[in-house]
């Protein structure tokens, strides 16, 4: 019985020394077992030195920050990003310009020409994972930062940098949001054709190229989890702005093989040039499009809808606007025969969408799904309750400023919720972060303040 025993002990052995080991599916460790939203923000454990300013380049490292990366803002002492104070509406406190692209990030300052601000530099530098900046071309290497310098310091280090021009004839140019729009192909093709050409209010030049370098600087950060070094970023404003107008380019192909159909111009005999016309209001992606007046208009300049006469919804919009004839009469009932006579059609929706406010308007024809969409103020933005509950726009609290609206990320993670927190005040955390990021002592962080590296130079009196 005793022998029996032992040889059932020594098969139940065996047996478990054959279980196999679980396996992590592609390298990744096995799925968290907390709730969704609290395994941590997706970019927890990274950290950024922000070398940025104005718009595009604090556009993205807000992004990053949102994300949970630890965004280091270098700053001039005593003076900061030039947006803290320009556009400014509250008497001592940062501008919104300066608040509304710099949330969630830390400030120190440093004096980059400085012996000991220099080393502090060199040191972050070693304890960061990415640089980011958007300098003149040429600035960052003046500094002494070249990217041999810093590979060398840090192999693993991304250095994202936001430029006017990619290589080539222009450069060495400096570049702002309006010179972007203009040279990136928007300007040519917004505006009406008899107008001359025009930028949009939104800032595809800044924001828009901001938005293009986090994609870079997290598609990196990717390949360095496999490669283990690090590599330079560059997103031009140029391309960024080109990328977006990525149909315009479509369309100057297509010109080449005659005239482009769902412009107004088509079906108004206007013979097309050689390059893309502006197009007015007209819609882009092939179905014709345009504003028309709402209840209200033109006194309210915001009493407008945009519409689209959609081919699969032709007969409701007959049905809609009071034209029942014109889903069977062959001038209107196919999208060619429509084409030579949009100018016409629309002004007859028009008659009907001026009966309504743009809201009425709207809520008719999404019953029947008519794409349409109103006309939005800033007012009504800021206003829009649903826009406050997913966290679109936010009520940010500022110690000098008090209670203000910003937006808020854009970009929605089930599993990484971020949360909008206030920008940093000048120079805020400078001690911290040479005390637990550097691990400066506190003599070491005295004998700095004391050097100058970090502090502005004091004024000199001036003379009686």
């Amino acid at each position: 019985m005793a022998k029996a025993k032992k040889s059932k002990l020594k098969i139940v052995k065996a047996k478990k020394a054959k279980k196999p080991v679980a396996k992590k599916a592609n390298g990744l460790p096995s799925p968290s077992k907390k709730p969704f939203g609290q395994a941590g923000l997706a970019l927890d454990g990274v950290r950024i030195l922000d070398f940025t300013h104005v718009q595009s380049g604090p556009t993205c490292t807000q992004l990053l920050a949102w994300f949970g990366a630890d965004v280091i803002k270098i700053e001039r002492p005593g003076i900061g990003d030039i947006t803290r104070g320009q556009l400014v509406d509250v008497k001592g406190a940062d501008s919104l310009y300066f608040t509304m692209l710099n949330h969630n990030k830390r400030s120190i300052t440093i004096d980059s020409k400085h012996k000991k601000g220099k080393e502090i530099l060199d040191r972050l530098i070693k304890e960061c994972d990415v640089l980011v900046e958007n300098f003149a071309p040429g600035a960052l290497d003046r500094m002494g930062l070249t990217w041999e310098h810093i590979h060398k310091l840090n192999p693993r280090m991304i250095v994202a940098s936001v430029k006017g021009f990619g290589p080539g004839p222009y450069e060495d140019c400096k570049v702002y949001e309006n010179v972007a729009q203009c040279t990136g192909g928007s300007a040519s093709t917004t505006g009406f054709r008899d107008g001359p050409p025009l930028v949009t209010g939104a800032q595809i030049g800044d924001s828009g190229t901001g938005l293009h370098l986090a994609l870079g600087i997290v598609t990196a950060l990717y390949q360095r989890s496999r490669t283990g070094r690090g590599q330079k970023v560059l997103c031009a404003m140029q391309d960024g702005v080109l990328n977006l107008a990525r149909v315009k380019l479509r369309d100057q192909q297509r010109l080449k093989h005659g005239p482009l159909t769902e412009f107004s111009q088509y079906g108004e005999g206007i013979p097309f040039g050689d390059a893309v016309p502006r197009a007015g209001n007209d819609s882009g992606g092939g179905q014709p499009g345009r504003i028309l007046k709402c209840k209200g208009a033109p006194q309210d300049p915001n009493a407008y809808i945009y519409f689209i006469t959609q081919a699969p919804v032709w007969e409701p919009i007959c049905d809609v606007i009071g034209e029942p004839t014109w889903k069977t009469d062959p001038e209107y009932a196919t999208p060619k025969a429509r084409l030579p006579k949009l100018n016409q059609i629309f002004s007859r929706i028009e008659q009907w969408t001026m009966t309504k406010t743009k809201f009425e308007a709207m809520e008719i024809l999404n019953k029947y799904d008519i794409p349409c969409g109103p006309i939005l103020s800033m007012k009504e933005l800021a206003e829009d309750q649903s826009l406050r509950k997913t966290g679109t726009v936010v009520e940010v609290d500022h110690p000098k400023r008090g209670k203000y609206l910003s937006v808020g990320n854009p970009i929605k993670l089930s599993d990484s919720i971020s949360k909008v927190k206030r920008s940093p005040l000048l120079g805020e955390h400078t001690d911290e972060i040479l005390k637990d990021v550097l691990n400066y002592s506190a003599k070491e962080i005295a004998d700095i303040k004391l050097s100058g590296a970090i502090t502005a130079p004091e004024k000199k009196e001036k003379a009686a």
